[in-house]
């Protein structure tokens, strides 16, 4: 599934839970999981961490086909800057992170200077494709 969200993706969102806290993170990667509930935090399959997650409202409804939601995830990998400050996101990003700070629900979250590795002094700035 990609994981370059729109809003549209997250309709169903009554929640967002962060598992860490976000002073501590340039950025988290966010992707659409397939899970068996609306609710709680759900398994995680990757390598790394999962650090926050998307609850589902009573409207949401599972694939008639699988039983599964649609719910947002966020994780870091162990490559990731977190865990390696002067590794391969030193400066940059994967495609899917976002800075944790402009995510909300039903809003994808973005880029800022902050999660590609700018200077802290524009943190919060955000960044124009």
């Amino acid at each position: 599934m990609s994981s370059l969200l729109t809003d549209g993706d997250l309709c169903y969102e009554e929640r967002v839970v962060w598992l860490e806290d976000l002073e501590n993170l340039d950025y988290v990667r966010q992707a659409i999981d397939k899970t068996t509930r609306r609710r709680s935090r759900p398994g995680y399959a990757r390598d790394g961490r999962i650090v926050g997650y998307a609850e589902l409202g009573d409207q949401a409804s599972a694939d008639p086909e699988s039983g599964l939601y649609r719910r947002r995830v966020f994780f870091l990998l162990p490559h990731d800057r977190d865990a390696l400050p002067d590794g391969v996101y030193r400066r940059g990003a994967p495609g899917e992170a976002v800075d944790p700070r402009t995510v909300d629900v039903q809003k994808t979250g973005g880029k800022t200077s902050r999660s590609q590795g700018g200077d802290m002094a524009t943190a919060d700035a955000p960044v124009r494709s």
